[in-house]
């Protein structure tokens, strides 16, 4: 997927143990592994440190450390990447939750004929925490299926609420829908008492990290029924191990990561990272730049 830099970079590899070693020697890191601590834990050390940072995710939080986001090297991400993808999984997710899909799976595995009654979608609302392009997306898509929709950011501005509007919003929802990025602020956002300002008929849709729900509080909400389900793409730890509880609980659908990635998406990354590279090698601003103190690419 580098192809185009042959005879223009010197490209070189290098796993978790040997990064600490290469890093001195970087002009660029490409970090390829979104799942990876390594950076996080190598960047400290002594020595040179690449001028430039980028990470194939949307996401930063797994390669940021103090010494890295005071430093001078520019951090980019794979924004733009995943948007629709994400948008469309949480749409599919969306819709078969309202027409009870999972347990008409589960019927027909059983051979069980049980005719019931699905809900209709337009006319519910949404709330979808997270102001960046992936959560606008996710608005935009769940208009489009007549979804009343209202989107939470980190400061209100035309068309976003801030956080102040965060439980009013919730207890309103029949969706919500977690797509914000990790940092101080949303971590451990969904907790007991958010889950317990929801609806009982309301469902929940994590698509932006693990941390951002307290897992525990989730699960008590489900067994205890205070929302009507729920579904994960990320976790506080993954992969998530065999016996985990989480597997196991009523309401809830568990899936690997996996809702931005659509066939054809390491080749979009590989393509974004050159042309960021040709950018780059002339001089010119990058874009997608994060704002390392807060964690993520600023909105305009």
């Amino acid at each position: 997927r580098l192809g185009r830099l042959t005879g223009r970079a010197r490209i070189e590899h290098t796993d978790a143990a040997g990064l600490a070693g290469r890093l001195p020697a970087a002009d660029v890191l490409l970090v390829w592994d979104f799942t990876s601590h390594a950076v996080r834990e190598a960047w400290p050390g002594g020595g040179p440190r690449p001028r430039w940072v980028h990470t194939a995710s949307a996401g930063v939080d797994h390669l940021m450390c103090p010494e890295l986001a005071a430093s001078d090297t520019v951090v980019t991400n794979a924004r733009g990447v995943f948007d629709r993808p994400i948008a469309e999984y949480v749409a599919a997710l969306v819709l078969a939750f309202a027409k009870d899909l999972p347990r008409t799976l589960d019927l027909q595995r059983e051979r069980t004929w049980r005719h019931r009654e699905s809900r209709r979608l337009a006319g519910t609302r949404a709330c979808v925490v997270g102001s960046g392009p992936i959560g606008r997306t996710i608005a935009r898509t769940l208009k489009a299926l007549d979804v009343t929709t209202a989107v939470v950011g980190r400061v209100p501005r035309t068309g976003i609420h801030g956080p102040g509007d965060l439980d009013r919003l919730i207890a309103r929802a029949d969706w919500v829908i977690a797509a914000a990025p990790l940092t101080e602020a949303t971590h451990g956002l969904f907790d007991a008492r958010r889950f317990g300002v929801m609806q009982p008929s309301a469902y929940f849709i994590n698509v932006g990290r693990g941390q951002l729900v307290v897992e525990d509080a989730l699960a008590h909400a489900l067994t205890r029924r205070w929302i009507a389900g729920a579904a994960l793409d990320v976790f506080t730890d993954e992969p998530l191990t065999p016996d985990s509880p989480l597997w196991r609980l009523p309401g809830l659908v568990v899936s690997p990561h996996m809702s931005g990635d659509t066939v054809g998406w390491r080749d979009e990354l590989g393509a974004q990272f050159v042309e960021l590279y040709e950018r780059w090698a002339v001089g010119r601003p990058l874009v997608n730049v994060v704002d390392k103190q807060r964690g993520y690419v600023p909105g305009h």
